[in-house]
Formats: C-alpha cells, structure tokens, sequence
C-alpha cells in the first residue's frame, strides 16, 4: 500500500484548491516536498475549532507502542500510514478518527512498488497535457493529537493516516489489491463535514481515465530529478 507521496503544490495554490483563508495556513514557509515518507511532516486541511478550515502540518501514520519479543522492552513505534475502507468505521486505532476527525491530505502524485531485488517504482498522478504537469488532489485521510501509549515526544505528535481502497484498473497491473482513496473536489465538504455515511460512500477507487503513470523506473524515491 501507499507509503510514499509528493506533495509539490505551491502553498498558496493549496490554499485556493481547498478553502482555506489566509490567517488559517499554518503552514509557515511551505516548500516543495518531492517525497513524503511515514513519521515525516506534510500539510493536511481539517476542521479547527470555530468550524473552519485550516492548513496544518502533521506527522504521516497514527502510532503505536511496540516491545521488543525478546526483552520486553519499548521499540520505536510502529506508524500506521493507511487506513482501510472497510476498517475506518469498525478498527479501534481508526474509527474515533472516522467519526469526527476526517482531514483532507494534499497531494501532486504516489508512488507504489512492483517486484523486488530491485523494484520497480511507480509514480500515479492525475491526467495532464504535460508530461511534468502535477495538478493537485487530495487523499481522503484521518487525523488524531496524541499518540496513546506512544512516550516521549512522539507520543505527543499531531498526526493523519491515508484512507485506502481497491485498486483501479490503472494501479492494479502494479498493486493488485489497494490505492489511496482520491476524492472530487466537489466531495470535500461531504469528507470534512458530513455523516459517517455519506463519508462512507466516497470510499471508492478513483476513474482510472482521469490518471496517469507520470514516472517509472527502478530507485525513484522522489517526484523530481536526482
């Protein structure tokens, strides 16, 4: 499943695509993030206190305590990046979040992996005109402040975790089985603020024709040139 991302998006390009108002970015002096891995920051859009929109940073995957089989002992925690579909309403570490902490994660492009020694990786983006071309979407993704049982600093990290799905006819010939849930502008409201069961129905693979592979080949960790 998906555990790497691109966000490339200028800051104020976000702030237009997904409402947010000006005094509402939280963001300081966003730059570019070509690769987005788990337990690292990136900007995601929720609801704050007054109702309204806002552009936070977050640490991607909820987190978990972990020892060690042998000694007992904590182990760095484990990051929980995805979410899956059929899981958000029923898991105990998602369906707090599912219920009334939904976020929106902005994105330019993810990458999967298919086969190994060495594997081949696989950028998706949206359908463009140009081959470098990265027009912005968003994941449908959870949020939670605080990591329970998790100690030290982590334990109180802001984090979000990306709502997975079937995989598309485009994504399925790479990985069979799953894919990020991609939403329609016009489902962010739904996503944010409505029901459990009207988030429930945008829970759905994205139309394959309306993406593409924007880069393929073996060692690329990053949505830009090395």
């Amino acid at each position: 499943m998906c555990n790497l991302y691109a966000n490339t998006t200028a800051q104020e390009a976000m702030r237009g695509l997904f409402k947010v108002a000006t005094e509402r970015d939280r963001l300081g002096n966003e730059q570019p993030r070509p690769a987005i891995w788990p337990k690292y920051d990136a900007p995601v859009v929720r609801i704050d206190g007054d109702g309204e929109r806002e552009l936070v940073l977050m640490k991607w995957g909820f987190l978990t305590p972990k020892t060690s089989a042998k000694t007992g002992k904590p182990l760095k925690p484990d990051a929980w990046n995805n979410a899956r579909d059929d899981k958000v309403a029923s898991s105990g570490l998602w369906k707090s979040s599912f219920a009334g902490r939904r976020c929106l994660v902005p994105v330019s492009a993810f990458r999967e992996a298919k086969g190994r020694n060495p594997a081949t990786d696989f950028w998706f983006g949206l359908a463009a005109e140009a081959d470098d071309d990265r027009p912005p979407f968003a994941f449908a993704g959870l949020w939670r402040d605080g990591q329970p049982g998790v100690d030290g600093e982590e334990g109180d990290w802001l984090t979000h975790t990306v709502v997975t799905t079937v995989a598309n006819e485009l994504v399925k010939p790479v990985h069979p089985t799953r894919m990020p849930v991609i939403l329609d502008p016009g489902d962010y409201d739904a996503w944010l603020d409505g029901s459990e069961s009207e988030a429930g129905k945008l829970l759905r693979p994205y139309p394959a024709e309306k993406m593409r592979i924007v880069r393929q080949g073996v060692g690329i960790t990053s949505d830009k040139d090395q």
